[in-house]
């Protein structure tokens, strides 16, 4: 990024009101990635937060030089894959119970999850083929071709070699051709 990217001089000039632009720059990306590692919109919204709640703590740290290098779209992504990877390891370890047809307050939660499934982005089907995709294929498949991140940057969100992030995009695209082929 350069001095002139006026998020990182809304960062250096107030942390505040930089943040602010910053979160409205991108909120949206964020939570698309997030919304198409986890699967599930509620935990998108939790990523999501989490994501910028910790990058505001981390930014009350730094330093107008370091403000200056910052890449914020890729630093983003960074803090959520972090926090992706720990919730699925979470998860592994400690299964959630599945409520989805469970009545909530005498309401069955499965219509408004159909209702908000209408209005998603990303069909159930592809949904259901990237969660069944290994997590690093996932999230090289989705950080390309649902986000649009050119290799180099992918590379730096998920701290691997460009030449890996292509392997792992190029098996992956190939893995979900198959399992969509086989439903």
């Amino acid at each position: 990024m350069s001095d002139t990217d006026p998020v990182l001089k809304a960062l250096q000039d107030d942390l505040d009101e930089g943040f602010a632009e910053m979160y409205a720059a991108h909120r949206a990306t964020v939570f698309s990635v997030a919304l198409r590692l986890g699967g599930s919109w509620a935990d998108a919204e939790d990523h999501t937060a989490e994501t910028f709640l910790r990058a505001y703590r981390a930014l009350t740290g730094y330093d107008r030089e370091r403000l200056a290098a910052l890449q914020p779209r890729a630093w983003l992504l960074t803090i959520l894959m972090n926090i992706w990877r720990n919730w699925v390891r979470s998860r592994v370890r400690n299964p959630p119970p599945d409520l989805r047809d469970e009545p909530v307050d005498g309401v069955c939660r499965r219509a408004d999850v159909e209702a908000a499934a209408e209005l998603r982005e990303t069909g159930d089907e592809l949904a259901g083929l990237l969660g069944r995709l290994p997590e690093e294929q996932r999230a090289a498949v989705v950080l390309r071709h649902v986000v649009d991140l050119p290799v180099a940057e992918i590379a730096t969100v998920l701290k691997i070699p460009q030449g890996t992030v292509k392997s792992h995009v190029s098996r992956g695209l190939r893995r979900l051709r198959t399992l969509g082929g086989a439903r």
